[in-house]
C-alpha cells in the first residue's frame, strides 16, 4: 500500500520487473503511467512520476505536490483526503522517450497518432493497488449517513 499526505510530495516503490509486458525494448524505453482513482468521489488522476529507477527487485517512483497538476511533469494534488486505488500501465517506445502532449498517453486507452517511433505506446497493466491518502491539516474524514425521521412514536429516535 502506498501512503501519502494531502498537499505534500510522496514517492512509491513498487514492484515492476516481474510484469513487464515489453521485453524488447530496455529499460531505459519504459515509463509508467499511472491511473489514480478516489473511492469516495471517483475522481480520476493520471500522471507520470517525475522520474523513475527501475531496480531488479522494484521500482522508485517520486511524484511531486502541486496545486496546478501536470501529467507528464509528476505533478499530483490528490484530494480529497481517504483511500484511493492505483493502477500502473506499463508504455514503451522504440526511440527517445519523450513525456510530453502528443508523444506520451495522457491515458491508458490514448493512443497517439499518426504512429512513429519516439511516440509511447501504452502496452497494458502491470500491477495495482490501494493507496492511503492522509489529511495534511489533521481533521478526520467522516463519511455521513442521513436517516430520514421515523413517523411513528412507538420507540426513541437518537439521529444517527
Amino acid at each position: 500500500m502506498i501512503q501519502a499526505i494531502t498537499g505534500t510530495s510522496f514517492s512509491a516503490y513498487l514492484q515492476t520487473e516481474d510484469n513487464r509486458i515489453d521485453t524488447s525494448v530496455a529499460k531505459t524505453q519504459i515509463r509508467h503511467l499511472f491511473k489514480f482513482t478516489n473511492d469516495m468521489d471517483k475522481s480520476i488522476v493520471y500522471a507520470y512520476a517525475k522520474n523513475q529507477n527501475i531496480e531488479n527487485r522494484y521500482t522508485y517512483f517520486p511524484f511531486l505536490y502541486n496545486a496546478t497538476p501536470n501529467v507528464y511533469l509528476g505533478r499530483i494534488d490528490l484530494k480529497p483526503a481517504g483511500y484511493w486505488k492505483y493502477e500502473v500501465y506499463e508504455v514503451s517506445w522504440t526511440a527517445e522517450v519523450i513525456l510530453s502532449s502528443g508523444f506520451a498517453p495522457a491515458t491508458e486507452t490514448d493512443v497517439l497518432s499518426p504512429p512513429a517511433s519516439n511516440k509511447g505506446i501504452v502496452q497494458g497493466l502491470v500491477t495495482k493497488g490501494k493507496m492511503y491518502v492522509a489529511d495534511a491539516s489533521g481533521t478526520a474524514q467522516v463519511q455521513y449517513n442521513q436517516y430520514v425521521e421515523p413517523t411513528t412514536t412507538n420507540y426513541i429516535y437518537y439521529g444517527q
